[in-house]
């Protein structure tokens, strides 16, 4: 049957499994931290936590909720304001706490479920911002779209969190880790990495 896997299970179960999975372990960051270390900027262009929260609810709403006719039922400031351009829906102002912004997040993901149940996989939205003659995309194309920018933020949230406080792994569930809180095994392993890219980098210098 179309849209449905060996066992079963429907495309939708699968790829929104997948989504919520990716959902799931980019929140679980956050936990456990101060205010301000949700908040601060841990690379060169700025990188937070609260930010790419903010930014994933802003397209939770929008691939999985305005594209198929379902605009998000919140005002977005940055939206409004033209602001998202400039890079506003990647950090928490002043104003925004981080209840608020989580509480978006899991707002606008109710509301991209909520979509996906009134879709049909294969029934075609309208991308606005995409190139025109090119806005066409299916509720697939769109579902596999999220799960790949979540899974991609949800990464840059693991090696922030670890820059904030040396917290690592990679879900509640499965650290997905080689060594559990051995810091000597670790100190290792990473001076093996080290050596292998010095000792790399030292034959490459020998055959110039």
């Amino acid at each position: 049957m179309a849209g449905q896997s060996a066992d079963g299970e429907s495309e939708k179960a699968v790829l929104l499994a997948c989504l919520q999975q990716n959902r799931d372990d980019l929140l679980w960051k956050l936990e456990g931290l101060r205010e301000v270390d949700k908040r601060r900027p841990m690379t060169p262009t700025g990188t937070n936590l609260l930010g790419l929260v903010k930014h994933l609810a802003g397209l939770e709403y929008s691939y999985l909720g305005e594209v198929f006719g379902r605009p998000a039922p919140e005002p977005l400031s940055w939206v409004d304001d033209g602001s998202i351009w400039d890079g506003a829906d990647m950090w928490a102002t002043p104003e925004e706490s981080s209840e608020y912004i989580v509480g978006l997040y899991r707002r606008a993901c109710a509301h991209a479920d909520q979509t996906v149940a009134a879709v049909e996989i294969t029934d075609i939205g309208t991308v606005p911002w995409w190139p025109e003659g090119r806005r066409e995309a299916t509720l697939r194309r769109l579902i596999v779209r999220m799960v790949g920018e979540t899974a991609r933020h949800a990464g840059h949230a693991d090696v922030v969190r670890e820059l904030i406080d040396g917290s690592i792994g990679g879900s509640r569930d499965n650290s997905n880790l080689p060594f559990e809180g051995d810091q000597e095994q670790w100190q290792a392993y990473v001076a093996r990495v080290r050596d292998a890219a010095t000792t790399f980098d030292d034959a490459s210098q020998g055959d110039q």
